[in-house]
């Protein structure tokens, strides 16, 4: 993605930057400024248009920079703002819970639901490793958790940047005011309130801590037999995989399921049952566990992309299944459009 500015921006104490050096001074910064747009916004897509819209805020704005203060928080004052307008004027991103109690069984005829904005996917391959700033209580990898950044859309966007700015970022309150031009008093308020919506929302143990006490080969076999059961159609296989309160909802769908009995009658009923043939591949999503589907209905021809299944461990069970369905750019993962026939 390059930024659509003008040649040459520059002010009396600072000579003039064309776009290839204001591309690569901001280059070493795309990758974390990303992921703080998708936290944010909930959004791959959104957070691809906040970040053009902000690098081209930036680069005119550059005469008003002149050099003060430091070009990573001045990056980040923008992307900021610029979500902050996004999320202004629209609703939240939301999952499958959000909308209502699990159901009990399989719902017949379940049809997408495309005037809710869902929350999408992040993948790994676009994030940095460990924190983004000494202090911060929160690595980048638990900060795109589909857990917290589900709990971060019910925040509101004031409470939303102080929060990601603070705790993720490392910023303090004094700094963060500066940015959205606020007290140091409002911030701190914001920031207390966000932490109690979190601590209701966000299991204790994160993700990537549960996956730092699995071996490799224990995540393997988990990604293998979940791949392998839905395309054997094998229940019993599945099951063995799955805590007894096992949650699965597939977005855009509205309906989701709890425990083994309802996820089953519903794995039965779909993934399992009528929609055709699969194949997956393993890849990465929020950190987590990730399985890629790919559907072949009637029979014939060439797999294509269904779903990114992102799968929520507890201890080396599954406990949550997110099936993102037909909305997933399956290229922003590295991912084939389709596969062939298995030989």
């Amino acid at each position: 993605m390059s930024v659509r500015t003008p040649a040459t921006a520059g002010s009396p104490d600072r000579a003039p930057v064309d776009e290839a050096d204001f591309t690569a001074l901001v280059a070493p910064l795309r990758r974390e400024l990303h992921a703080h747009c998708y936290r944010m916004l909930g959004s791959v897509h959104d957070a691809d248009d906040a970040l053009q819209d902000a690098l081209l805020r930036a680069w005119r704005g550059l005469p008003s920079f002149a050099g003060h203060g430091s070009l990573r928080s001045w990056l980040y004052t923008v992307a900021t703002r610029v979500c902050l307008d996004a999320i202004a004027g629209r609703a939240r991103r939301a999952l499958p819970v959000d909308l209502g109690p699990a159901s009990d069984s399989a719902v017949p005829g379940s049809r997408p639901v495309h005037d809710v904005a869902w929350l999408g996917p992040y993948p790994d391959s676009r994030l940095a490793s460990g924190p983004v700033a000494p202090g911060a209580r929160y690595e980048q990898r638990e900060a795109v958790e589909l857990a917290f950044v589900a709990a971060v859309q019910h925040l509101p966007g004031n409470q939303r940047a102080a929060l990601l700015l603070f705790d993720v970022l490392g910023y303090s309150a004094a700094e963060i005011g500066a940015m959205l031009g606020a007290s140091t008093t409002s911030v701190n308020s914001a920031l207390a309130r966000a932490r109690r919506v979190l601590a209701e929302r966000v299991p204790a143990a994160t993700q990537q801590r549960t996956l730092r006490m699995l071996d490799d080969v224990r995540l393997r076999e988990v990604v293998t037999g979940y791949a392998t059961a839905l395309e054997n159609g094998d229940a019993e296989a599945l099951v063995a995989l799955l805590t007894e309160d096992v949650t699965w909802s597939m977005p855009p769908m509205p309906h989701w399921y709890r425990g083994v009995a309802a996820v089953l009658d519903f794995a039965r009923s779909a993934p399992l049952g009528p929609c055709g043939s699969w194949r997956h591949l393993p890849t990465g999503a929020n950190g987590q566990l990730a399985v890629a589907g790919y559907l072949r209905r009637g029979g014939a021809g060439r797999y294509l992309p269904w779903s990114v299944d992102v799968l929520t461990l507890r201890g080396d069970r599954i406990a949550g299944i997110t099936s993102f369905v037909g909305t997933v750019p399956f290229g922003a993962f590295g991912l084939p459009d389709s596969l062939p026939p298995a030989r």
